[in-house]
């Protein structure tokens, strides 16, 4: 079994490091601009160009990590970045998967859900639904969210790949009603499409300075490991069971 979420305490310790980070991002920007005019508001994230996938398939079976800048490993490289830690170690362990990073930085879950039937192209077995904390920074409704999760794991499993679903929390500055209906919107999805769950994916990562980077929300390499640690402990049971069938 995962290691559920320490307290509730914890959660809102945890949530409240993101908000500062955030809200500190926002000032850095403001800094930078001075009297100028504020350019135009940033277009909506859009998919990566097809190139983002390997264009040569490799024969193997595909595990797609779906996320935000979390999964695309901001900050860090690519070869840093959680997805290819998880490469690493499914090739030191002889398994025959390649892993896809498919995380794109400011996605939220509605334009995951977008780009969900374009990232599971090929033979993917495995996906890793990495969205969420966009939302909860932005205040975005916990029901919206679940929707458009929902709408994400159920493309999946019509395609009949097995899912793994990361968990994370919201800022405290919405009410702790909002943050309790946020964090539960992971584990009731999990128990109804009998999909496998980290209940947070920053465990013993988030709140920690020396594992984050400035901004207090991305982790760095170090931190990295541990995150690619606690999704390994979720990750490989499945890659056993689609092995064995």
């Amino acid at each position: 079994m995962l290691q559920r979420c320490r307290s509730a305490s914890r959660h809102v310790a945890v949530a409240l490091v993101l908000l500062i980070a955030a809200a500190a991002c926002g000032r850095n920007n403001s800094a930078t601009r001075g009297s100028a005019p504020a350019p135009a508001p940033p277009a909506a994230p859009k998919a990566p160009a097809p190139s983002a996938i390997p264009e040569q398939d490799s024969g193997r079976p595909r595990i797609v990590a779906l996320g935000d800048s979390l999964t695309a490993g901001l900050g860090l490289l690519e070869s840093q970045a959680y997805p290819a830690l998880l490469q690493r170690k499914l090739d030191d362990d002889g398994y025959q998967f390649e892993v896809v990073n498919a995380g794109i930085s400011g996605d939220t879950t509605a334009s995951g859900l977008q780009r969900t039937d374009w990232a599971l192209e090929g033979d993917v077995r495995i996906l890793i639904v990495e969205l969420g904390a966009n939302d909860g920074l932005r205040g975005l409704p916990p029901d919206q969210m679940k929707k458009n999760l929902a709408g994400i794991i159920e493309k999946a499993q019509a395609r009949r790949m097995s899912i793994l679903l990361l968990g994370m929390e919201a800022p405290p500055n919405f009410g702790p009603e909002y943050a309790s209906s946020f964090r539960r919107v992971y584990p009731d999805l999990a128990r109804q499409y009998h999909v496998a769950l980290v209940p947070f994916m920053l465990d013993k990562v988030a709140g920690i300075p020396s594992l984050n980077q400035a901004d207090g929300v991305h982790p760095t390499a170090e931190g990295t490991h541990i995150v690619a640690d606690t999704i390994w402990n979720a990750l490989r049971p499945i890659v056993d069971a689609v092995s064995a069938s």
